[in-house]
């Protein structure tokens, strides 16, 4: 099958969101995307973007069923590891299930791999459901390394309230 893997732009957006949207239902948590395309073409499209995103494109005559014809993403950012150095982080890889066995998903994280590797990047990282088999086997084939075992790392969020109080608990400037 024919596709591309190409730089989102600001009109990508709200296909974007909708394939955040079919991603949290895979997961089972569609109740936790609480963004718009709006805040991804703000947040994603800016002086300083929050985050890059790559898109995976079919021509029309490959198109979805329901029409679409930009069938994947891979929504990435940077981070920086006080061990290693600059590094990325892919917060999300998803292509449209009738077009998954057709390369798309390793052609978008490789492409992101690529654009890491440009700028000078010395590691991936991403996080996978404990269930989700499959995704897990995906990246173990392409040589990730599963942490949570190897090295007992466990991964922390602060949200909602809980941030809201640790904000609350910083020291005032003078």
């Amino acid at each position: 099958m024919q596709f591309k893997i190409r730089a989102a732009n600001k009109e990508d957006c709200k296909e974007i969101s909708r394939m955040i949207m079919e991603l949290a239902v895979y997961e089972k948590m569609p109740d936790q995307v609480k963004i718009s395309h709006e805040e991804l073409e703000r947040d994603g499209f800016c002086q300083n973007p929050f985050f890059e995103c790559l898109v995976a494109e079919v021509p029309e005559h490959h198109k979805s069923r329901e029409g679409f014809t930009v069938v994947g993403y891979a929504l990435y950012f940077y981070t920086y590891s006080t061990w290693r150095g600059r590094s990325q982080y892919l917060e999300d890889l998803y292509v449209m299930p009738e077009f998954r066995g057709n390369g798309i998903g390793k052609s978008l994280l490789s492409k992101v791999a690529e654009v890491g590797n440009q700028k000078g990047c010395v590691r991936l990282q991403l996080s996978v459901l404990n269930w989700n088999t499959p995704t897990r086997d995906f990246y173990a084939a392409k040589g990730a390394q599963d942490l949570t075992d190897s090295e007992g790392w466990h991964f922390i969020r602060f949200d909602g309230q809980n941030l809201e109080n640790l904000v609350n608990e910083a020291p005032k400037d003078e």
